[in-house]
């Protein structure tokens, strides 16, 4: 017997990516690599999503026929049929409560934001400043806030070129940095320079460093949980060292790694 169709994880997430509209597209032309044609991804992008789709949901939502007179084909199942009808549901009731809310400055972008959810505690909305591709991966290069395309950016992201296509990712597109508290190392900044590099001067390989300042600390025997201010207004957690001696109004920098830094997009 098929296992149950798990509408909330395969549609937690459904505005942020192309996966839904892949799916939609094999259901009206029965065709994988002719829905990856028309929402303008790669075939093996759409494969990815719906792989991902299919392991969210828990159960088959594609089926594909190999071979034969017309060189095979694809066809939605009953479930998937059943996933497309919930996300046009929810489609429409997210666009009603959305409206209600569009005329308040702080509400409407706080309320698409908060419908990723996820237990990273650092969540940086951020803007893709420049893509750069290096074969099958693409540096997403991100600033904090609007600025000139040649400041430097503030953070990197190392995605895939297939999550890249299923993202949409382009210049200028509001995405949120998402990082876990544990990824973040903290360290006092070093004197007589700042606290830290732009990502486009990594401290190190595949890392970057974010001055900051510490705000709260508390103690651990694992590390010391550290509480900072960016220079751009927004709040992160990283850990230092057991014992390491900070304080609040500590200048640190806080160092992690491109591959830590996960996008999520937000329904405008």
């Amino acid at each position: 017997m098929p296992s149950p169709l798990a509408l909330p994880a395969a549609l937690g997430h459904e505005p942020t990516d192309k996966r839904i509209a892949i799916l939609r597209e094999v259901g009206s032309c029965g065709s994988i690599s002719q829905a990856a044609r028309t929402v303008g991804v790669s075939y093996k992008a759409a494969w990815q999503a719906i792989d991902t789709l299919t392991n969210l949901a828990g159960t088959v939502l594609v089926a594909r026929a190999v071979g034969g007179a017309g060189g095979g084909g694809a066809a939605l199942t009953a479930a998937g049929h059943e996933l497309l009808a919930a996300a046009d549901a929810m489609a429409r009731a997210r666009g009603e409560v959305l409206s209600r809310w569009q005329a308040a400055p702080h509400a409407g972008p706080a309320l698409a934001r908060l419908a990723v959810r996820t237990s990273m505690r650092n969540q940086l909305p951020c803007v893709v400043q420049r893509l750069e591709r290096l074969g099958q991966i693409v540096r997403v290069h991100l600033a904090l806030s609007e600025r000139a395309a040649s400041a430097p950016a503030d953070l990197v992201s190392r995605v895939t070129r297939e999550s890249a296509e299923l993202l949409g990712l382009r210049i200028g597109l509001p995405v949120q940095a998402l990082c876990k508290a544990t990824a973040v190392r903290v360290e006092r900044a070093r004197a007589k320079e700042p606290a830290g590099e732009s990502a486009d001067e990594p401290r190190q390989a595949g890392g970057f460093s974010l001055a900051a300042k510490a705000v709260r600390v508390r103690r651990g025997a694992s590390g010391d949980e550290v509480s900072a201010e960016l220079e751009a207004g927004l709040q992160m957690v990283g850990f230092a060292p057991p014992a390491s001696g900070l304080r609040s109004g500590n200048r640190i920098a806080l160092i992690l790694e491109e591959n830590a830094v996960v996008l999520a997009l937000a329904e405008a």
